[in-house]
């Protein structure tokens, strides 16, 4: 069994897996990390490795006690990927992208993939038929943009995110609204449009903490997965036990 450890700046994920299958998967502060890391081990006993990607920090002793449990891989621009990497500054790509693209590599072999990950930010990743990592696009996302109109003006609200009725915007509220969603929603259709001209068998994912309140609204043919972080994570384990 393997066990896949995702530390964000605030939540830690977790998940269990039993090959391919996810078999448990919880969402926990960093404070309560070890408690939970105990309970984890005592209702699975089978776990024997572990995968890390740490995009926050997880203090030294938690790191420490992991690696008195089990064999633990720490997800890093040295670590051995189920593709070839050909993005010119692999030290400074986010391991949450690298994440991505395996999960990509794995439930979608040999085609043309572009995951497209609506969290925080945006971030485009494209990888060939040819199992070669290309790069992509990083933008603001959907809370960034409504947060950047606030912070950078003197008088424009900070909303909450919302689906907009109309385009045209009658007030203030409704002018943002109509400006994120649809600017976003565009960006994305805009993206898709220009790699489907480009390559003609195309499979696109859409993943990452918006991509429910946004699939049902772009143009083009989405996949969404919201574990597709953790399976890609669990893939690189995987492909690096058998290295």
């Amino acid at each position: 069994m393997n066990l896949i450890i995702d530390v964000g700046n605030t939540f830690v994920k977790f998940a269990v897996f039993q090959g391919d299958e996810i078999v448990f998967q919880s969402s926990v502060e960093e404070f309560s990390f070890e408690k939970n890391f105990e309970i984890i081990l005592k209702n699975h006993p089978e776990i024997d490795k572990c995968i890390i990607s740490s995009v926050g920090k997880l203090n030294e002793e938690a790191l420490k006690h992991l690696k008195h449990n089990l064999k633990v891989l720490v997800l890093d621009s040295e670590t051995k990927l189920p593709f070839s990497n050909q993005y010119a500054t692999p030290k400074t790509l986010g391991r949450d992208r690298l994440a991505l693209v395996s999960g990509a590599v794995k439930q979608f072999p040999g085609v043309n993939a572009l995951v497209i990950d609506a969290g925080t930010c945006i971030t485009y990743d494209f990888i060939s038929s040819e199992n070669v990592y290309m790069g992509g696009a990083i933008s603001p996302g959907i809370r960034m943009r409504y947060k950047s109109l606030n912070n950078l003006t003197a008088n424009l609200p900070l909303l909450t995110t919302q689906m907009p009725e109309h385009l045209i915007g009658n007030t203030t509220d409704n002018a943002i609204h109509s400006g994120v969603v649809f600017g976003v929603l565009n960006e994305i259709d805009g993206i898709i449009s220009r790699y489907k001209d480009k390559y003609l068998d195309l499979t696109v994912i859409l993943t990452g903490g918006d991509a429910n309140f946004l699939s049902k609204q772009l143009k083009n043919s989405i996949f969404a997965n919201s574990n597709f972080l953790v399976k890609g994570l669990n893939h690189i384990l995987q492909f690096n036990s058998t290295e």
